[in-house]
């Protein structure tokens, strides 16, 4: 039986579809009290499930790899933790005309959070990139996050006070390393079941993307941050985030072009290099602005969704790039270039090459 497909005609992608559709079903019916706590421990088990499939799916020898590209990792940092700030302390010239005081706060908040994880790994995987790589760059950002974060919270926004808990990074690393390093010990037993059942950490990808949106939507409306702004504001906070992702966007990808990485790094690059936590944030937020904290994730959370929606874009359309079905794409550059090569070329021959759908 032929399997249903996306009506070619409606031009959207399904995965956005998905999306918007996750974004009104929180605006209608916000998760509340028990319900909340449900969604939130169903968001925090999907993500915890999509590591322990990578470490599951991933060898020792490509998790390893990863870890010694030490100059990606580098540079994501250098973007998550460097660019995007002074990009946020650019936009104080933009204040009071187009930004209020409270909101340029939480604008500059959401440059200081820690790259996200599960979407830049799930885009990244999408659009055949450096998926080992992906990984370690998001993990060391969120570990760094817990210290850099605060320290330049309270640097560059001392009336807000600074501050962060050790609990933090215990969450960390129990909900993300500790199944990765799971899945690596299991893989002996059933890495080729998870190899041979791509649909699976498809589904879990998208999934657990949709969970956080629901979960982050659920929580803003419950907490009202939507009525604070006027709709003029709130349009110019959107545009001014579009303009921060579409400049982060632009030099992830060739800046990372310029330093001599390859297509799959660069893919990395970009994805973990232009996102911001939501989900490290909105704890942070909790303990680092007190009582305002609901106000100053708004801009968070705007960005937060549109960093999805447009990588969800990005991603289908690296998923189509000739480049990405070609063995040796990065051409011997950078290490574990060899690695990948044959990776990507024994997907070829065995059929595993076809994109990923995202619906």
């Amino acid at each position: 039986m032929k399997r249903p497909s996306w009506p070619s005609w409606i031009p959207v992608d399904p995965f956005i579809a998905a999306l918007l559709a996750t974004v009104g079903l929180a605006a209608l019916l916000p998760a509340r009290g028990a319900a909340a706590d449900v969604a939130s421990g169903a968001s925090t088990t999907a993500v915890a499930l999509l590591f322990f499939l990578y470490g599951a799916r991933l060898s020792t020898r490509e998790a390893l790899d990863g870890l010694r590209h030490w100059r990606l990792h580098l540079t994501v940092l250098l973007c998550t933790f460097a660019l995007f700030p002074l990009l946020g302390l650019a936009a104080r010239g933009l204040v009071p005309y187009v930004l209020t005081p409270a909101l340029y706060s939480g604008f500059l908040f959401l440059t200081l959070v820690p790259s996200t994880i599960q979407s830049s790994i799930a885009f990244t995987s999408l659009a055949r990139g450096n998926v080992p790589a992906a990984i370690c760059a998001g993990s060391f950002s969120s570990l760094a996050g817990v210290v850099v974060t605060p320290l330049l919270v309270a640097w560059l926004l001392s009336d807000k006070g600074g501050g962060f808990s050790a609990d933090a990074l215990v969450k960390i690393v129990l909900q993300l390393l500790v199944p990765f390093l799971a899945g690596q010990l299991l893989r002996r037993w059933i890495g080729g079941f998870v190899s041979r059942h791509k649909k699976v950490l498809s589904l879990v990808d998208r999934g657990s993307i949709l969970l956080v949106v629901y979960t982050a939507f659920s929580q803003g409306m419950v907490r009202g941050i939507w009525s604070q702004v006027t709709p003029a504001r709130l349009a110019a906070l959107l545009g001014v985030e579009a303009v921060l992702l579409a400049l982060m966007l632009t030099v992830t990808w060739y800046g990372a072009k310029r330093l001599g990485f390859g297509r799959a790094d660069r893919v990395a690059i970009q994805f973990a290099g232009s996102k911001k936590s939501l989900a490290a944030g909105l704890p942070m937020a909790s303990v680092l602005f007190g009582a305002e904290a609901s106000l100053a994730v708004l801009p968070l959370m705007l960005f937060h969704q549109m960093q999805l929606m447009v990588g969800a874009v990005i991603a289908r359309r690296r998923s189509r790039d000739p480049e990405a079905r070609e063995p040796g794409e990065d051409g011997g550059r950078g290490p574990g270039g060899d690695v990948r090569a044959a990776r990507s070329g024994a997907a070829t021959r065995s059929g595993a090459g076809t994109a990923p759908r995202s619906g």
